[in-house]
């Protein structure tokens, strides 16, 4: 029981992990995102439908499919930070 918990939490966690991330990565690479500011859009665009994608695809391991859909969501944060902070900041 307490491993089933832990085993839903961590994901979560790692999830949330994307924010911090997301804020050193603006940090480190000011004089590089306003070249790459079209590439995080399309990144963050095409890791959300591809997260909602795997939402509803089969895959036969559940837990293969749930890392995937976490590994996207956590790109996908990562990147809208990155993207929509450096917007707010002009």
């Amino acid at each position: 029981m307490v491993t089933e918990i832990i085993n839903e939490i961590i994901p979560f966690m790692v999830l949330i992990s994307a924010i911090p991330a997301g804020y050193l990565l603006r940090h480190f690479t000011k004089e590089e995102m306003s070249q790459g500011k079209m590439y995080f859009k399309i990144l963050w665009t095409s890791s959300l439908v591809a997260a909602f994608i795997f939402l509803f695809v089969g895959l036969e391991n559940n837990i293969m499919k749930k890392s995937v859909i976490f590994s996207l969501l956590f790109i996908s944060i990562v990147s809208f930070i990155s993207w929509r902070q450096n917007d707010s900041k002009k």
